[in-house]
């Protein structure tokens, strides 16, 4: 709180004699409460801390009145402002518009010749490591940034994960800044968070601010794969937002950007669907990017269908979920365990393969080298195998 002002606390002071007169006091409170009230920012006045036993009333200018005067929502919209403009200030100068250079005659002002794709990325360490998505990079003949200043460089591609949909950038020499990852496990539904990225690839370091809207969300990319532990924002997020972060109000990555939801198949429209990497997923990720150039993933050495309950009733299967080789692959880890071709996999160490645990979710939970136990429904029967994952060839 601020200090009570008292401007007799110097000086000798005897009380007035006593007079009936109007009582300023509870005149002054009533204007205090409903200046309160009804009039946010509004010109009142204050009563200063007086001696015992004297009451006066002293006018005081608006830039002297103390911030906890204010309405407390008022005080904490003010406090929210500015831990956002100070936020902004210090990381938008580590976010950058990524340009991909594919086949085909040059659009963007100032780019290589090529047709551009465009998102946005921001720099996570000095030495000049940045964090974008995988699709905005992927099948780039050339990758270019562009600093918030308007400075363009060119990028190399340190390595790329499209399970994770997260890609590692290099650029050479001196960078403007960089931002720190966050814990993302900390992330709370209601936090405020900031977007900054560069919308339809025109609109540079745009930003926008929302809410933690959900933690946790699992999103279908394929049949047989999600993005799980996403974090969901109303932050506005539109295409050219890919690979740009999501921050929170310390001013650390907490998200990186990476897909929007408009509404599903005959469902009506929907706005504020945006959803962000959590930035563990990212710190783990790019560690091994920057460490390897590549993620290590297991391997079973199979091609193989995903059953739904609609594929089991249009073929008659056995099963309404599990994965149908359609090949095994000669010498792979399946091979060597016996699986065969037209064999299903129904499980993972007793955990069933079904709509809430997607194929290459539950085997990614494992690594190279780790024994698993299968589930196999073969020729009528259903057994268990163990099998050594193998590594995903690269």
């Amino acid at each position: 709180m601020y200090p009570s002002f008292d401007p007799y606390s110097e000086r000798s002071y005897a009380p007035p004699p006593a007079t009936k007169r109007t009582p300023w006091l509870l005149i002054i409170l009533v204007a205090i409460i409903a200046g309160a009230i009804g009039a946010v920012g509004g010109v009142g006045v204050v009563l200063a801390r007086l001696p015992e036993g004297a009451a006066q009333d002293i006018p005081v200018s608006p830039a002297a009145l103390p911030l906890e005067l204010t309405t407390e929502n008022r005080t904490i919209s003010l406090n929210i402002n500015s831990a956002v403009t100070d936020t902004v200030a210090e990381i938008a100068p580590a976010v950058v518009t990524v340009l991909n250079t594919l086949s085909g005659p040059g659009s963007y002002p100032g780019s290589s010749a090529g047709n551009i794709a465009s998102g946005s990325g921001i720099f996570i360490s000095p030495e000049g490591y940045l964090i974008t998505n995988q699709h905005v990079v992927e099948g780039a003949q050339g990758l270019e940034v562009i600093f918030a200043n308007g400075e363009q460089r060119s990028a190399e591609l340190v390595g790329a994960d499209p399970y994770a949909d997260l890609a590692v950038l290099h650029v050479d020499g001196d960078i403007p800044a960089y931002a720190q990852l966050g814990n993302s496990d900390m992330v709370k539904p209601g936090e405020t968070v900031i977007a900054i990225g560069s919308p339809l690839g025109a609109f540079q370091n745009t930003v926008t601010v929302g809410v933690i809207s959900a933690t946790d969300r699992a999103i279908n990319v394929t049949d047989t794969y999600e993005l799980q532990g996403m974090i969901q924002t109303d932050a506005a997020i539109n295409q050219g937002n890919s690979g740009g972060p999501l921050i929170n109000l310390d001013g650390e990555i907490i998200g990186i950007n990476t897909l929007i939801i408009r509404g599903y198949s005959g469902s009506a429209t929907a706005e504020g669907l945006g959803f962000a990497i959590p930035s563990n997923t990212v710190r783990a990720i790019s560690s091994q990017l920057i460490s390897s150039g590549r993620i290590i993933r297991p391997y079973l050495g199979i091609r193989w269908g995903w059953i739904t309950p609609d594929i089991a009733r249009r073929y008659n299967l056995p099963v309404e979920h599990g994965v149908f080789l359609t090949d095994v692959i000669a010498g792979g880890p399946a091979d060597q365990a016996g699986l065969e071709t037209n064999d299903i996999i129904i499980a993972i160490n007793e955990t069933p393969l079904d709509e809430n645990n997607p194929f290459t979710n539950l085997l990614f939970e494992y690594e190279p080298g780790d024994e698993i136990m299968l589930t196999i429904f073969q020729d009528g029967k259903t057994f268990a195998m163990n099998l050594t994952l193998g590594e995903l060839p690269h």
